[in-house]
């Protein structure tokens, strides 16, 4: 294998290098000796799948409150040192992981990640708890106003019924409003801690320097047991969710097919088939926006470390709504019996490759593409990995998809809006 070499020792072919602490935290890290930034942040490896029923939203609580103060710095504090580095810093909660980062000049990485380190040793000050909650259950009551959020909780609440998929990552207003400080400081403990966190770095930065500072910021961190296994998934079950809303003026209809997990390696071909389906100058942009049967129209694939959904959606005139799911379902059974053109898979193509060159380039988006890596493969790929997993998809290989994914049609039907739709029960069948 070949090797590159930087002044404490060796990375692999690809440029990362990987070290664990004495306490078990884990180190991964990009090489990129062209830039003059460096990006870096925690993974934690935790989000609303690992909570319970009483405590959904909790992740996402803390990620908060990780923000609100430390020993050794308040809040106020905390925002002005971010400021004071001129970071483009921020954090987010998923479904499967909370992450927290901050981008900067390479020169002022080590006050970064100590910063930043130190949130990851919150005292979730009691005196910020109450305000704090007040804060995410106004951040909830807006989610109500938003069709887009209300129906991808939606179409979570169908496919994974009975399954910690299935809540909102930012809970309800009723578990985030019973929530205690001692329930969050007790998830908490059980979570931020070496061995359920990575220290990822992409930059222009010495390995050797970024271990020894990893070392003496985060090596005396306490090691605790490993997040409990998570559980798995629910089969792919036919089924209707249909949710009448009449603050909303259009009816959002969505139809989710199965699909490969992150992890599996048809990943690729669902996302360029996506595309070709429901991206720019896709079929459905053509064929059903271009038409005037829904001026907004689309398609994705959404993946988790150990499931995913392949999913065709639109918003419509509530009269409309029956039009545009026959629509998507002749877009699709074109796909699946005539595959597509080498020029729209082409197209998709040169499209990763601007995206990726882009990427390559930015340590801010290297981090971002690597804590989703890590976490579900185990491990990051480079850009080049990447572009070679995108210029290896095939029109035959799509068709394949289509066959193996899609033939069977899809397994839930979903609409939210002001219409009480599919009236009928079935919108004409799931499938």
């Amino acid at each position: 294998m070949r090797r590159l070499y930087w002044s404490g020792g060796v990375s692999d072919e690809n440029g990362f290098v990987e070290h664990v602490l004495g306490n078990g935290l884990r180190l991964v890290i990009e090489l990129m000796p062209h830039a003059g930034s460096a990006a870096g942040g925690f993974l934690v490896r935790t989000g609303a799948r690992d909570e319970t029923p009483d405590l959904a939203g909790v992740s996402h609580f803390l990620e908060h409150m990780c923000f609100k103060g430390t020993a050794k710095r308040d809040w106020r504090r905390i925002t002005v040192d971010f400021d004071n580095l001129g970071s483009t810093y921020n954090a987010y909660t998923s479904k499967e992981q909370t992450v927290f980062f901050g981008w900067v000049r390479t020169a002022d990485l080590e006050k970064q990640i100590e910063l930043l380190a130190d949130m990851m040793r919150s005292i979730i000050p009691a005196d910020e708890f109450e305000m704090e909650k007040k804060v995410i259950l106004e951040e909830i009551a807006m989610s109500e106003d938003s069709i887009d959020r209300r129906v991808i909780d939606l179409i979570h609440a169908q496919r994974y019924a009975g399954h910690p998929l299935s809540w909102p990552v930012l809970g309800t207003a009723e578990t985030v409003g019973a929530l205690t400080r001692d329930q969050l400081h007790a998830y908490f403990e059980s979570r931020y801690h070496p061995a359920n966190m990575v220290l990822v770095v992409a930059g222009a930065v010495d390995p050797q320097e970024v271990i020894v500072m990893a070392e003496r910021i985060c090596g005396d961190w306490s090691a605790r047991s490993p997040r409990p296994d998570r559980m798995v998934p629910p089969p792919v079950a036919q089924g209707i969710g249909k949710e009448q809303a009449e603050r909303f003026e259009q009816q959002a209809v969505a139809m989710i097919y199965p699909a490969p997990s992150a992890s599996h390696p048809d990943r690729e071909r669902g996302d360029v088939l996506a595309f070709i389906l429901g991206g720019h100058n896709s079929r459905f942009f053509w064929n059903i926006i271009q038409t005037g049967i829904a001026p907004q129209v689309g398609a994705a694939r959404l993946d988790y470390s150990d499931d995913g959904m392949f999913i065709a959606y639109g918003f419509c005139d509530p009269s409309k709504a029956d039009e545009l799911l026959a629509a998507m379902r002749s877009e699709i059974r074109k796909v699946i019996e005539a595959g597509v053109s080498d020029e729209e898979v082409q197209r998709v193509k040169n499209l990763s490759r601007t995206v990726l060159a882009t990427e390559a380039e930015s340590p801010y988006h290297r981090f971002m593409q690597m804590v989703r890596e890590i976490d579900v493969l185990g491990r990051p790929r480079s850009v080049s990995e990447r572009l070679a997993a995108i210029d290896a998809v095939t029109p035959g290989g799509l068709r394949e998809y289509g066959q193996a994914w899609l033939e069977g049609g899809a397994s839930v039907l979903v609409s939210l809006g002001p219409s009480d739709w599919p009236s009928n029960g079935d919108g004409g069948g799931v499938r």
